[in-house]
C-alpha cells in the first residue's frame, strides 16, 4: 500500500490550528457569502430565452484549433467596454494574473505590490524572474519610498486590487496613478471585485475615477458580478502580442469554449441594464453601515464587509451561530489572513432583503 503519512501529517497540523478546510454544498440559507453580487446567477439572468446552442468544447489551445470568430470578437467588445485599446480572454482570473505577472516583468525588473494581493498576483510573481517587493496596505507613503529607493534600470511594475477581496476596501488609485507617472513606473491594476459593482454600467474603478490611460494593465475577471466565468487582460495592442507569444497560462491550455465565450458576451450586455440593481445594493451596504454590531468590522462601502472575531475557533463558533439561524455567513480563517485578523466575511447581494441585514446584525449584537 502507497505511504502517504507525508499527506497526513501536514493536514494534521491543519487540524491542529482548527483550520481544516472543507468543501461544503449548498443548503437553502440566506446566501451572505456568494461572490454573485448582483445576483446574475441566482436569477439565472444569463439563460432566459437562450435558444443558440454552441460548443462545450474548443478544440485546442488559442495557438492551434482553439481560436475561433466569436473569441476574438467578444475580445473587441471587452476592450470597447472598457475603454482599452486591447483586450484578451483567459480561463480564468488566477490564470490571467498569473499568465500576465510571470512573463512580463523581467530579470531586473522590480514589481512593487501591495501586502494584501491576492494569491493569484503572488504567485504570478513568484513565477518571474524580476525582484518582488510587498508596500503596506493602501500607504501611498510607504509606495512611494519604494519607488524612491529603486535602483538599477530595469522596468518597474505597481501592483494592486481595486477592491480588496478580503478586506473589501479600495485602493487610492488615483494618488497611485500620479506617483507612478512621476517615477515612470507601470501600474497593473485587478479589478475583480470592481467589475460589475462599480461605476455607472458596472466598468469598473479604474474607469469611474477616469484613469484607465493611466494603467498599463487591467484585470477584469467574469466569476463575480460579472456572473459567468473566464477572465481579461486589457492593454495596448503591444501588450496582447506580447502575452500571446510569452504568457504560457495563454499558451499551454485549452481556450474556453464558444458556450462560455457567448455567456460572456451575453453578460456584458447585460451589465448597463443593471443600474437598478447596482443601486439596491448600495442602499444594502448603508444599512449594514447603520446598523450597530457587538464587533469591529472594517470600513467597507463594497459588498465586502468584515467583521474581525480573533481566532479561528472563535470565529469558525460565530459562524456556526448564524448558520443555524439560517444565514450563510462563513469564516475566513489562519492561515488564509493573518494570525488575530481572522474574521467573518460577509457578501451582501441585490437580492437580499433589509429584514435579512437586520437579522444578520441583531444576532452579532448578541
Amino acid at each position: 500500500m502507497r505511504d502517504e503519512t507525508f499527506l497526513d501529517r501536514k493536514l494534521a497540523e491543519r487540524r491542529a490550528n482548527a483550520a481544516f478546510r472543507k468543501l461544503r454544498l449548498p443548503e437553502g440559507k440566506v446566501d451572505l457569502c456568494s461572490n454573485d453580487y448582483l445576483g446574475v446567477v441566482r436569477d439565472g439572468l444569463l439563460t432566459a430565452g437562450e435558444q443558440e446552442v454552441l460548443a462545450h468544447g474548443s478544440g485546442g489551445s488559442r495557438l492551434l484549433a482553439g481560436n475561433y470568430p466569436l473569441i476574438e470578437d467578444v475580445e473587441r467588445q471587452l476592450a470597447g467596454f472598457h475603454a482599452a485599446p486591447a483586450a484578451l480572454i483567459y480561463n480564468s482570473g488566477y490564470d490571467a494574473n498569473l499568465g500576465l505577472l510571470s512573463c512580463v516583468p523581467q530579470r531586473g525588473d522590480v514589481v512593487l505590490y501591495d501586502a494584501l494581493s491576492h494569491a493569484s498576483i503572488r504567485d504570478g510573481m513568484r513565477l518571474s524572474f524580476a525582484q518582488a517587493y510587498s508596500f503596506v496596505h493602501n500607504d501611498c507613503a510607504d509606495l512611494e519610498r519604494r519607488l524612491s529607493a529603486r535602483s538599477g534600470g530595469g522596468t518597474c511594475f505597481v501592483v494592486t486590487e481595486s477592491v480588496f477581496s478580503m478586506d473589501g476596501d479600495q485602493a487610492p488609485l488615483k494618488e497611485m496613478a500620479a506617483l507612478c507617472r512621476r517615477h515612470g513606473a507601470h501600474l497593473i491594476v485587478d479589478e475583480a471585485h470592481a467589475t460589475g459593482v462599480i461605476g455607472v454600467e458596472g466598468e469598473g474603478l479604474v474607469q469611474a475615477l477616469g484613469l484607465q490611460e493611466e494603467c498599463f494593465a487591467r484585470v477584469h475577471t467574469f466569476g463575480k458580478a460579472v456572473g459567468c466565468h473566464g477572465a481579461v487582460v486589457l492593454g495596448s495592442s503591444l501588450l496582447r502580442d506580447y502575452l500571446i507569444n510569452f504568457s504560457r497560462s495563454l499558451i499551454y491550455t485549452t481556450a474556453l469554449p464558444p458556450a462560455s465565450v457567448r455567456a460572456i458576451a451575453r453578460a456584458y450586455a447585460l451589465m448597463p441594464q443593471l443600474g437598478p440593481l447596482r443601486a439596491q445594493l448600495s442602499q444594502l451596504i448603508d444599512l449594514w453601515r447603520a446598523e450597530e454590531i457587538g464587533y469591529r468590522r472594517f470600513d467597507s462601502r463594497t459588498p465586502i464587509q468584515v467583521v474581525i472575531v480573533p481566532g479561528n475557533d472563535a470565529v469558525r463558533a460565530l459562524a456556526e451561530r448564524l448558520q443555524a439561524a439560517g444565514l450563510d455567513v462563513r469564516p475566513i480563517l489562519y492561515p488564509t489572513v493573518p494570525k488575530g485578523s481572522e474574521r467573518l466575511r460577509i457578501v451582501l447581494h441585490a437580492f437580499n432583503t433589509a429584514e435579512e441585514i437586520r437579522a444578520l446584525c441583531g444576532l452579532l449584537k448578541k
